[in-house]
């Protein structure tokens, strides 16, 4: 039988067999294996991977800070834990006297239970070094190797001229893993998942593995998706999402629409006159005119309509104030006096109605406007309209 055991025989217990059932592992790749990649952190929390880190400190030289990562052999082999406790130096061959290379620094793994040409048993930190070449390649990676940086060596380039460009020459390389089950924070190109509900952080936006793609974290649980990710194209028809605005939207299936429309409202505060028998829409004395607003009709397909102003005009006469509804220039319905606002008074008086508007189409837009009259028509007598308003609240 292949089935392999820690702990258990008295006698035998093999390093194989001890890398192949380690319970602390780390991000998986399948049902045995685990990714190769460096465990995340910084010694202020700042960065998500401080281990490792590579910077010239000399012309030719490199430093390779501490860290800690895991090296995944062959299915058989199981997985390699390194530790670099103290930072440690490398030095690269001076360049070509023609033509440009490409190093890399690596974590290696020597085995020779698997190492057929060589008999050593340990885990190096090393440079492999490529070919020169009109255009250069990366060289080819050894089994149980794990890269963190490519180095580009110049032509020509040694001690003696000013060595390596480091701020131009280092490509970093290195992948972060986690343990099992925890929040991979996603560096580099993102790896598919191991398994349906296993999460990733990619670039600020938390995302799940859902057995063949990584989404977004909302699109899969049906949250919001936060103003922070709302570049997120949306994952389907009812998704929610914080807009940058700060106005919560919802997908309808092609767009981001508000998810609670309105309320809409306008209104105008300078005073205006008519002495008109019949509705208009303009009132002397404003600078604007008409006074109007639209709206989109929600699911319901209806809408509460408040209006209201401050009016004067005589005691025998009547100042009036209704609203005509229209869609795209078609008028619905026009103002009425049943449905207005109207006082006769020398005094200014303030009027106000609440109207519910129903059967409306949803997700069309309509536009409400004021008209104003006074009753009956004396030239001589003008209607006084100040402070008007309408406002208009989509129900539920």
């Amino acid at each position: 039988m292949n089935l392999r055991s820690s702990w258990v025989a008295t006698t035998g217990q093999t390093r194989e067999d001890t890398r192949l059932t380690q319970t602390g592992v780390t991000t998986l790749a399948n049902p045995v294996q685990v990714r190769s990649g460096i465990l995340p952190g910084s010694y202020d929390g700042q960065y998500r991977l401080a281990a490792f880190w590579t910077f010239g400190s000399a012309p030719m030289t490199a430093t390779v800070s501490e860290g800690r990562a895991v090296i995944q052999g062959e299915i058989s082999q199981g997985a390699y834990p390194v530790t670099l406790p103290n930072s440690e130096t490398l030095t690269f061959t001076p360049g070509h006297a023609q033509y440009n290379r490409i190093d890399l620094i690596v974590l290696r793994i020597y085995d020779g239970l698997y190492d057929a040409d060589s008999q050593r048993y340990e885990a190096k930190l090393e440079i492999i070094q490529g070919t020169a070449d009109a255009v250069p390649q990366i060289p080819q990676i050894p089994p149980r190797c794990l890269p963190l940086y490519e180095v580009l060596v110049p032509a020509g380039v040694s001690a003696g001229n000013g060595g390596i460009p480091w701020n131009t020459s280092l490509k970093d390389l290195r992948t972060p893993v986690v343990s099992l089950g925890g929040i991979l924070p996603v560096e580099g190109a993102a790896q598919p998942g191991a398994y349906p509900g296993q999460y990733q952080d990619a670039g600020g936006a938390l995302q799940r593995w859902d057995g063949g793609a990584w989404v977004p974290y909302p699109s899969a649980l049906g949250g919001i998706v936060p103003n922070s990710a709302s570049s997120t194209p949306a994952s389907y028809t009812g998704q929610y999402r914080d807009s940058t605005t700060g106005i919560l939207q919802r997908w309808n299936g092609t767009a981001w629409v508000a998810a609670v429309p309105g309320p809409y409202f306008t209104d105008n505060s300078d005073q205006g006159e008519t002495a008109s028998g019949t509705y208009v829409s303009t009132l002397a004395g404003r600078a604007t005119n008409p006074l109007k607003v639209s709206f989109v009709v929600p699911p319901s397909k209806a809408v509460a309509v408040s209006f209201g102003c401050r009016m004067r005009s005589r005691d025998d006469l009547y100042a009036y104030m209704a609203l005509e509804l229209s869609q795209n220039g078609t008028v619905i319905s026009a103002p009425e006096d049943e449905y207005g606002i109207y006082a006769a008074s020398t005094t200014t008086l303030t009027a106000s109605s609440v109207r519910r508007l129903s059967g409306l189409t949803a997700g069309a837009t309509y536009t409400l406007t004021a008209y104003f009259r006074v009753v009956p028509n004396t030239p001589a007598v003008k209607a006084y309209f100040d402070n008007t308003y309408i406002k208009v609240d989509p129900l539920p």
